[in-house]
């Protein structure tokens, strides 16, 4: 255990300026978007919409980041990784002031199209960021500290946001489930978002020329090396569908089939998070012992059993139980994973294929949610939950055979 501190401590102080302030940045916006995550969905609830319009939202926002991953990719090369990043978070907390602003479903609609957009401007921007800001040794330590970090920043989120339209809803003699207690609640979030903007304007990157990159390097990446990027990115294709048919619908799920209150979601929400910043802190010394490939294997295969527990367990302890080792393992290898893709691809490419990783990240969730909102409507959790353990054992299996089978 020392030994592992020590190493960590050892690749902390090796971290880049740069690194350091992308860190507090993304620690104070994980916070914000921690509560925003728990309460938007219970915020449209309140205003008379049901799943079906959640899971449609959701699916818009990852439609968006889907179809405009490939241009955000060519702007984040124009803009350079700073000005991306600043875009990027901006962008996103005005999105969520005028959905409080102007409550409607157009306008719903609309700012989750430009959330979407932006989201994929950062995520394009994040990888090739963080791996031109550290050196070998460090990188995989800089990946899963910056998740684990970001994890449990947003599980101190989840654990106030539960507590948050209760205390505004006491002050002002609302109803704690009431619009007005939720949209007060989302307001002081998404002050402190523009707070998490600010270390953003203090890195000093350099500036990417526009020629470095053409609009059409994907395209052009695909057809040179298609065998290379279905390996990468098949697996990650699969589990976002599978994703995107239960993870935007956490607190929907643990409110519908165990009737909890959302204080006690949000702290069961707060509590998986933190699990799996724990997991992401513990997969670095991991995958230095194993290899990163048989990490994400092992890690993954093991979560599906506790997948079963969290939608099918009888008890809401059990379920709760199942929801915290199953987003520890499911996840702890996340980063790792980003990596591995990072490191088999040759430098002028990254960009490229971050673009890529991003759009297949994206893909099941662009249309996935609304299938599941669907579900729900119709026959409830149960498919849901017996899809998302295909899709993922489906997934695992892909990885195993890829990577782990062909000694990588």
């Amino acid at each position: 255990m020392v030994t592992i501190l020590t190493l960590y401590w050892q690749r902390i102080r090796a971290f880049h300026p740069n690194a350091r302030q992308y860190l507090f940045s993304a620690i104070l916006t994980a916070a914000a978007l921690g509560v925003y995550r728990l309460l938007f969905n219970f915020y449209v609830l309140s205003l008379g919409f049901d799943q079906g319009l959640l899971g449609n939202l959701i699916t818009i926002t990852s439609m968006s980041a889907l179809l405009t991953a490939l241009p955000m990719g060519y702007l984040a090369d124009l803009l350079g990784r700073k000005n991306s990043l600043v875009m990027g978070g901006i962008t996103i907390s005005l999105s969520i002031s005028a959905m409080l602003l102007w409550p409607s479903a157009g306008i719903f609609y609309a700012m989750n199209a430009l959330m979407g957009v932006a989201q994929s401007l950062t995520t394009v921007t994040m990888s090739p960021f963080l791996l031109e800001n550290s050196g070998e040794e460090e990188r995989t330590y800089l990946f899963s500290l910056s998740s684990g970090l970001q994890m449990a920043a947003a599980s101190l989120g989840n654990a106030i946001g539960g507590y948050l339209p209760g205390w505004f809803a006491a002050q002002s003699g609302f109803s704690s489930t009431s619009p007005q207690a939720y949209a007060a609640a989302l307001t002081v979030i998404t002050l402190a978002s523009f707070l998490g903007i600010l270390p953003l304007f203090w890195l000093n990157t350099p500036r990417t020329t526009g020629s470095a990159r053409n609009l059409f390097a994907p395209l052009a990446y695909a057809q040179k090396h298609p065998a290379t990027l279905t390996k990468l990115i098949a697996p990650m294709l699969i589990t976002s569908i599978g994703a995107g048919l239960f993870m935007p619908f956490m607190n929907v799920f643990f409110r519908a089939v165990h009737h909890q209150p959302d204080p006690v979601i949000g702290n069961v929400l707060a509590w998986g998070t933190l699990a799996m910043g724990i997991g992401l802190f513990i997969a670095p010394p991991l995958a230095d012992r194993i290899g990163k490939a048989r990490l994400v294997v092992l890690t993954q295969g093991i979560s599906i059993p506790f997948l079963a527990l969290l939608g099918f367990a009888p008890w809401f302890w059990l379920s709760a139980l199942g929801h915290y080792v199953r987003l520890s393992l499911m996840n702890m290898s996340g980063p790792i994973y980003q990596t591995f893709v990072m490191e088999h691809v040759e430098p002028e490419s990254r960009a490229t294929v971050a673009s890529l990783v991003s759009m297949a990240g994206s893909f099941g969730w662009a249309f996935s949610p609304s299938i599941s909102g669907w579900m729900q409507v119709s026959y409830g959790f149960g498919p849901v939950y017996a899809s998302v353990l295909v899709l993922y054992s489906i997934s695992v299996f892909l990885y195993w055979n890829f990577f782990w089978k062909a000694g990588e």
